[in-house]
């Protein structure tokens, strides 16, 4: 199966400029970045854990698998060059389903010029497993880091958040454009990309840099999926709940000096929306204001990765 797999691979992967040797070798050949740095993040999704196989086209789980590999190089303030797929299939249906997630990813990898460089793949008697190590170069401002966030900075974001349960975590698109963009535009200090909740990446941006957040609840643009995910599921978690802890929405979360804030909400340099939601603080932790405005710790939540 493996060597018709990547016979159909190589009738279908262009050249592309990065790459000296690609799938066919042991091993692929890349250029250097322009300045000697790249960037490298890997990401793995599983059957039963992040989708359900029976349940999706396949092809959003290929584009998937790859889009949020691009929305950590976006949030490095890289701009993506090459992918490497592996992939373990289920013995019965293994190739034709390895070339439905390829045509998945297909035409993500052509809208940012991404080449895809290698992989392996193999078969098993367990669920389907799609794990994509990506490569990007650093813009000529830098890496972007969680740990340059300052207390008075204004916290940043693009988007909206919650309920992305209900389909827009297989099909958003990655903000490599909005954030290479933004930071030729103006000086960003801290920013990393929202997957695993907003209030608990939040935290982590915090931990990172070494201080606090004030979020205004208020201002936390709302997802309409979040709204709708609040009246199906009639459990008590409202809106705001949801925008705060759901996770996947994929959006960009920034650390930015206040008058540099001023100047990117006024001008709105990107076609996505761009929200104030509070300031970072001395005191570590998260906070809000209550309703007498005493300022009261939140707690984070979001999705927790580990083992037991």
């Amino acid at each position: 199966m493996e060597r018709e797999l990547i016979r159909w691979l190589q009738a279908r992967v262009k050249p592309h400029p990065a790459i000296d040797l690609g799938i066919g070798d042991d091993a692929a050949v890349l250029r250097a970045a322009r300045d000697g740095r790249i960037v490298i993040t890997t990401d793995m999704l599983m059957d039963r854990v992040d989708f359900v196989l029976g349940e999706v086209d396949p092809r959003r789980i290929g584009r998937k698998a790859l889009a949020v590999n691009l929305s950590d190089l976006a949030a490095m303030g890289a701009w993506p060059t090459a992918a490497f797929v592996a992939l373990a299939l289920p013995r019965t249906g293994g190739l034709e389903l390895a070339k439905q997630l390829y045509d998945g990813l297909f035409p993500l990898a052509n809208e940012f010029g991404v080449a895809i460089a290698g992989g392996d793949t193999n078969s098993w008697d367990g669920p389907l497993v799609i794990s994509i190590t990506a490569v990007g170069e650093v813009s000529d401002h830098g890496q972007m880091l969680r740990s340059g966030a300052r207390p008075g900075d204004a916290i940043l974001v693009t988007g909206s958040f919650g309920g992305s349960i209900l389909g827009r975590h297989f099909d958003f698109t990655p903000r490599v454009r909005e954030v290479l963009r933004l930071r030729d535009l103006h000086r960003v200090h801290a920013g990393m990309d929202v997957s695993d909740g907003l209030s608990l990446d939040l935290s982590r941006l915090c931990e990172a840099s070494g201080c606090g957040a004030e979020l205004d609840l208020s201002a936390v643009p709302i997802s309409p999926d979040a709204t709708r995910l609040a009246e199906m599921r009639c459990d008590g978690q409202t809106p705001l709940d949801h925008a705060l802890g759901d996770g996947e929405d994929f959006e960009l979360l920034m650390a930015v000096a206040p008058d540099e804030a001023e100047r990117i909400l006024t001008g709105q340099p990107l076609d996505v929306p761009i929200t104030r939601i509070g300031q970072f603080v001395s005191e570590p932790g998260l906070w809000t204001r209550d309703a007498s405005g005493r300022r009261v710790p939140l707690t984070p939540r979001g999705y927790e990765h580990g083992v037991t």
